[in-house]
């Protein structure tokens, strides 16, 4: 099954040179800085989503290496954590239920994927993977209703979900349910984007803006100014509805992600999407969209996945977990409430 693809109502903003083709909404201060090295720019795509880095850097050869290192983590990390690669880790280990000596990378990311399940009261759970499975199932078949799978199908689906029973360490991880599957479709973009991130800093690359589905930002931009991000409105994507400034600063954020219903559609009622609320096996239709800024973009990815799915009543009491972050909420009008969280700064 592929990944889903969760379309990102984000655009970053660098300079023309590195946009190319795509439309500028936005324009960097400072425009008429002291001249800097053009930017290195790879356009591609990663986890099932448009992709981009951009790499400001003197030695554009040693750039361009650097570019192609990216490239192959990004495909070696969709090989752990890819759905549509039945070869894959995570394939692997929903086919039988149990993998001996997982790799590193996807103990990482099951683990941190459970403690957000269990910070959120399962509103995000991994386990979801068997119901996301009928949704597709469901409308695969012709004139299917599009308001969804029937309450009893749900039901069914909802009896192999649970993330309580996974069991996780570096020699083994067992899904404890018959039938049971996981995804880390909702945090695995942001834990490659942080890979990326960790590599180019290891190789001394310190001003970087990488979009691989979320973004993350290091240092600055080719003018010297600070990254600038827009989210766009999920009714009218040519409009933004707000910008952030991202990087190393410590007044700015490194990490943005935005989640929305928009992201991936199952028939022709806008309601019924991708983001499944575990409880109820629906949809969540709380926002029509999410924004998170965070230091990590795998933190920023896992909450504004969560954020979309818990009431808006638990909104509070789970941010305040993770005291480091911000989030902007994109109301069924069209409004934006936020930020909404703590404070700006990194880990």
């Amino acid at each position: 099954m592929p990944m889903v693809n969760r379309r990102r109502f984000l655009t970053i903003a660098a300079t023309c040179a590195a946009m190319g083709s795509m439309p500028v909404r936005l324009a960097l201060a400072g425009g008429n800085s002291s001249p800097s090295p053009s930017p290195v720019v790879w356009k591609g795509s990663a986890m099932g989503a448009l992709a981009s880095m951009t790499l400001v850097h003197p030695d554009r050869p040693l750039a361009q290496a650097m570019i192609e290192q990216c490239v192959a983590e990004i495909d070696r990390l969709e090989s752990v954590f890819s759905l549509y690669r039945p070869d894959s880790a995570l394939s692997r280990l929903n086919a039988t239920g149990v993998l001996a000596e997982p790799p590193s990378e996807l103990v990482e990311l099951v683990s941190f994927s459970l403690s957000l399940a269990q910070a959120s009261q399962g509103a995000f759970d991994p386990t979801v993977q068997p119901l996301l499975s009928l949704y597709f199932a469901h409308f695969a078949k012709p004139g299917a209703s599009p308001s969804g799978p029937s309450a009893d199908a749900i039901a069914q689906a909802r009896q192999r979900i649970g993330f309580a029973d996974v069991e996780v360490d570096r020699r083994r991880i067992r899904l404890g349910r018959p039938g049971a599957a996981i995804t880390l479709n909702g945090v695995a973009q942001g834990f490659v984007t942080d890979r990326v991130a960790d590599l180019l800093l290891a190789n001394g690359f310190g001003n970087v803006l990488i979009d691989l589905g979320e973004g993350r930002a290091l240092g600055r931009g080719p003018d010297g100014q600070p990254w600038r991000a827009a989210v766009a409105d999920p009714a009218n994507p040519d409009r933004s509805l707000f910008e952030l400034a991202l990087g190393s600063d410590r007044e700015q954020s490194p990490a943005l992600a935005t989640s929305g219903g928009y992201g991936t559609r199952f028939g022709t009622d806008p309601r019924v999407h991708h983001l499944m609320d575990p409880h109820s096996g629906r949809s969540a239709n709380h926002y029509r969209s999410v924004s998170v800024t965070a230091p990590r973009a795998t933190l920023a990815d896992g909450l504004s996945t969560t954020l979309s799915i818990v009431p808006p009543a638990n909104r509070t009491p789970l941010l305040a977990e993770y005291p480091l972050v911000r989030a902007w909420f994109v109301d069924k009008a069209g409004r934006v409430i936020g930020p909404v969280g703590g404070r700006i700064g990194h880990a």
